[in-house]
């Protein structure tokens, strides 16, 4: 999954970044309401973590101008004021969710979750497709109980495809989801991530829909789960 960080505090933004890229997210960074409006107008984010004091354009007219535009992308917001209305402002801008400075990362990665598990219309805390398991928890997976040791990019595919499970996703949609703005995009490449993926997961829970893109369905007789 790929997440938009705001945050013009330095120190912050490098622990935040690795904490969300541990956990398996692929994430941009974004120091000023300028450059995000942009980023968030440009490229398809999963979710993004929106602080609210930020240089050139506040987090708040950041937020009203996306959601003027249509943007629908969950929206965390970070904000060092107590005040409650400074809440109900982000909240009456679109904003999903927030946290108020100082903040735990592990509550800042449990409430993205939720975000994302709410936007994809899934209640339970884990996936599952037949007898493939995942827990963005931990970030660990698992076939029909045997542990699966993926790369970070094997990770985010399969977190990605299990997200939309039973849904054609392109190859564009996956390259725009799984790497960040520095990477190197080829949709080439994914063509090798899922080839390595089947070979952990089983050949046919991935199934290639000719001139469109993939599809993760269960095998005969598992049940599709959640």
């Amino acid at each position: 999954m790929r997440v938009l960080l705001v945050e013009d505090d330095a120190d912050l933004s490098r622990q935040l970044k690795g904490a969300l890229s541990d956990a398996g997210y692929a994430v941009d960074h974004a120091a000023d309401g300028e450059e995000a409006h942009f980023l968030g107008d440009t490229e398809p984010y999963d979710v993004v973590v929106l602080d609210l004091g930020l240089p050139k354009i506040d987090g708040v007219s950041v937020l009203e101008r996306w959601r003027r535009d249509g943007k629908t992308t969950p929206v965390l917001i970070l904000t060092a004021r107590g005040a409650w209305s400074d809440k109900v402002s982000g909240f009456d801008a679109g904003a999903d969710d927030y946290l108020t400075k100082p903040f735990h990362t592990e509550e800042l990665l449990a409430r993205l979750r939720a975000l994302l598990r709410r936007s994809a219309g899934i209640a339970s805390s884990t996936l599952s497709c037949g007898g493939l398991r995942l827990d963005p928890r931990a970030a660990r997976a698992s076939v029909n109980g045997e542990p699966l040791r993926l790369t970070s990019l094997e990770y985010r595919l399969l977190h990605y495809l299990m997200m939309h499970q039973g849904r054609v996703i392109s190859r564009t949609e996956l390259v725009e989801h799984l790497y960040d703005q520095d990477f190197d995009r080829d949709s080439n490449t994914i063509e090798v991530f899922v080839g390595r993926l089947r070979k952990k997961i089983g050949p046919d829970r991935i199934e290639t829909v000719r001139g469109l893109g993939y599809r993760l369905t269960p095998l005969p007789g598992e049940s599709e789960g959640a």
